[in-house]
């Protein structure tokens, strides 16, 4: 209220159209590793002559041999329910799955006609998804003032929290997010991947401030030594 003129609001258009796609995938990716969850939590339960032929697959394969899966007439009413339900459950992470490579190549051609999208992309452990979460977050030109600005945006700019004769920071809770979580996967993808970031240093630790007591202390003459 006290600031000389309002903030610029967020852009619209191609950002907004990145947000939409980046939530929709956000909330696909939810729902499919919900969908698998209540996969293996139901194998783990299922009856044993069901559990046998799905034990130690990976998903594909587990997603395949349900399909197969057949259900006699007269089956008993807990394995046909079973078979009913893990065949349910496997239409759904196969119908999310085909929405998920549906909706990545859309946003990775959004990301690449944004001005800023390929120097983004050229940056190493910044991908498709990555990049948007960035350029939502920034939106456009001005609305972020500086490095420091961003920093406390994306809540990585360390707080003081300094006590008496100890200097220290704290970890940001603040900021957006979302963005933070981008950053740190960016960071733990060099971490992995990118030679120049694992051999760069750490910075030193921080010590305590030296007082003017602590320094007397030291430069006082031992009881037993000569005055002289």
């Amino acid at each position: 209220m006290a600031a000389d003129q309002q903030a610029t609001p967020r852009a619209r258009g191609l950002r907004e159209a990145i947000r939409a796609l980046s939530a929709t995938r956000a909330a696909v990716l939810v729902s499919r590793t919900k969908a698998i969850n209540e996969l293996k939590s139901l194998i783990v339960v299922a009856p044993e002559h069901l559990r046998a032929g799905l034990r130690g697959r990976r998903l594909q394969a587990q997603l395949d041999h349900i399909e197969a899966l057949a259900t006699a007439a007269g089956a008993a009413v807990e394995h046909r329910i079973t078979v009913l339900t893990l065949r349910s459950i496997a239409a759904r992470i196969r119908f999310l799955s085909a929405q998920l490579q549906e909706l990545d190549p859309e946003l990775a051609a959004l990301v690449q006609a944004h001005p800023a999208g390929p120097a983004l992309l050229a940056e190493p452990g910044v991908g498709p998804v990555v990049a948007a979460q960035l350029l939502i977050s920034w939106s456009h030109p001005g609305r972020v003032r500086s490095e420091a600005a961003f920093a406390s945006l994306a809540g990585v700019a360390p707080l003081e929290a300094s006590s008496g004769q100890r200097t220290r920071h704290r970890l940001n809770r603040g900021g957006d997010r979302a963005v933070n979580r981008a950053l740190h996967t960016v960071a733990i993808t060099r971490m992995r991947c990118h030679p120049q970031t694992r051999t760069t240093k750490p910075p030193a630790p921080l010590r305590a401030r030296p007082t003017a007591t602590s320094d007397a202390a030291s430069n006082a003459p031992s009881p037993g030594g000569s005055t002289a």
